[in-house]
């Protein structure tokens, strides 16, 4: 036993170490940003520690890892991260097809495509923005600026394309391939984790499937993985599942799965034949894996109904003014072909929930179906939508309820899926004025140990912390975090497992989660007795091919 000094000592609480292993009794002592000793019961003096932390009926833990964070803008608005901290999140790894850097090549203005509402919220890095033209920039930045979670991220695959080619449809030349591949290989040497594709948004969804490979390829070498929102989670699921598994395998990289799910009722007996695919090619060695949030809707923008055509060029919103456009617009969502995907389609507009409203004029339909936005306003439900899209001329925040509950439990229980919450760290103080949300921003991991540990009997405590922490540490190729193991960095939650519950819902998401009692990052308490302390001690954590 070290006779060192200790800055933390957490006492008489439960540990569930992230590995899936039995909890057991034991003491925690944090010296500086690592866990110094792990020790049974009494057996480390308080005496010799500065603070002593009675932990006694709570459960101690790694911070949790979010694999598919959207925290880039939210934590320029408040480095705080208030709701996803106070669920336990130390570690927001986000990417999701876009990254705010490298600027350069065809991208200008990594915010242009954001809201005016959400343009205002990054005011003050707009112009600094225009300066990160190596990955690794607006993550240095961010450090330096001051964050209370730690930071990582993928390169976003659409925005690696839009860098080379804009938003223009169609293959890339063999110069414009081969300058995909050098600027993935300088994100890789910046500490990218990999390259992740949301394949049913534009320009990622003009990509082929030889273009993914080659990318993935490049991520590969540096002990990356290719991340996909795959190109299809309703009529063409099984498919695009298959998609993924040819790049895994073609590309010799390890994939992962964002949010997996069966929508639209005619296609839920789906998820039980998509389980088993990823299943047999995991029997097979290829090494793919999902996540997976725990509710059953999603939420994108209301122009993922329309065809991703319209996007070329950066033009939807002015297309959509045109006659001739809409009509074929029309026919085409109300017939879709199967090769893209139109998110109503089998939930129809009684299923989608528009909330992401800007303007004052359309502030009444917030929260309201899109059934009823449409007999408000006297129009077919299709017509609404593209009024409304003109109107607010951005891409409207949407929510669409197409999962069903029975499904989002059976994905949970699989060995290889982890939790994430596919959305970012907000304050509901200046959260709520700007509208609605997805309750996932405040409940996600919560929701995990209330319903599906501690009600439902789902899982089992220590399997969904693995999900949380130690499964996606392993994913992303870092070893000193996920943990609690002499060490590793101290991102630690201390949490009552009889209390800790989700608030949020999908009426009224704006509601901090409860139950988690502290939190460190990196050594430093974030949260006090549930309270944020205002520390901002995140580290940009860098993945296994930085230089």
């Amino acid at each position: 036993m070290s006779n060192n000094g200790i800055d933390i000592l957490i006492r008489g609480a439960r540990i569930v170490d992230g590995t899936g292993n039995p909890w057991f009794y034991g003491d925690v002592a944090i010296t500086g940003e690592r866990i110094q000793e792990i020790a049974p019961p009494g057996h480390i003096s308080p005496a010799r520690a500065r603070e002593v932390v009675n932990a006694e009926g709570l459960v101690v833990s790694p911070g949790f890892i979010d694999i598919l964070s959207h925290s880039h803008v939210p934590l320029m608005r408040d480095p705080r991260d208030l709701s996803k901290i106070t669920q336990g999140v130390t570690l927001e790894v986000m990417g999701e097809g876009w990254s705010p850097a490298p600027v350069g090549g065809q991208i200008t203005d990594s915010f242009a495509d954001l809201s005016p509402q959400e343009r205002e919220l990054v005011r003050e890095w707009i112009e600094p923005a225009k300066g990160w033209t190596r990955f690794r920039h607006w993550l240095e930045a961010m450090v330096e600026h001051g964050v209370s979670p730690n930071v990582g991220s993928f390169l976003g695959g659409g925005t690696l394309r839009e860098y080379v080619m804009g938003l223009r449809m169609g293959d890339p030349t063999q110069d414009e391939l081969e300058r995909m591949r050098r600027v993935m290989a300088e994100a890789m040497e910046d500490g990218a984790f990999g390259v992740s594709y949301a394949l049913i948004y534009p320009p990622d969804t003009y990509t082929s499937t030889e273009e993914l490979i080659e990318v993935a390829k490049v991520a590969g070498l540096y002990g990356g993985i290719y991340v996909t929102h795959l190109r299809s989670e309703g009529e063409q699921l099984l498919e695009a599942i298959e998609e993924a598994i040819t790049i895994g395998r073609e590309a010799n990289v390890p994939v992962e799965i964002y949010h997996l799910k069966a929508s639209g009722s005619h296609n839920w007996q789906k998820m039980q034949l998509a389980i088993e695919h990823i299943q047999r090619a995991r029997e097979a060695g290829i090494d793919v894996t999902a996540d997976m949030y725990p509710y059953p809707g999603s939420g994108t923008g209301l122009s993922s109904v329309l065809p991703p055509w319209l996007a070329e060029g950066g033009s939807m919103y002015q297309r959509l003014s045109d006659p001739a456009v809409r009509e074929r617009v029309r026919a085409e969502v109300l017939d879709p072909s199967g090769e893209w995907e139109a998110l109503a389609h089998g939930i129809g507009p009684e299923g989608v929930m528009p909330i992401g409203f800007e303007r004052s004029e359309n502030q009444q339909y917030v929260g309201k179906r899109l059934s009823e936005i449409a007999e408000m306003r006297g129009q077919h439900w299709i017509d609404a939508v593209i009024d409304l899209l003109i109107s607010e001329q951005q891409r409207i925040f949407t929510i669409y309820f197409s999962m069903d509950e029975a499904n989002v439990a059976l994905g949970l229980r699989q060995p290889w899926v982890k939790i994430s919450t596919d959305a970012g760290g907000v304050d509901p103080t200046w959260a709520r004025p700007h509208g609605p949300t997805h309750p996932r921003s405040y409940g996600t991991y919560p929701r995990v140990l209330a319903k599906y540990v501690r009600e439902e009997r789902h899982l089992a405590l220590e399997d969904a912390i693995r999900k949380m922490s130690g499964a996606v540490a392993a994913r992303l190729g870092l070893r000193d975090r996920g943990l609690l193991l002499p060490g590793y960095y101290a991102d630690v939650v201390l949490f009552d497992p009889q209390t800790i519950a989700d608030r949020a819902t999908f009426e009224d998401a704006h509601q901090l989660s409860t139950g988690v009692r502290d939190v460190w990052v990196n050594g430093t308490r974030v949260i006090r007795n549930s309270q944020h302390t205002g520390a901002t001690p995140g580290h940009f954590v860098r993945g296994s091919g930085a230089r």
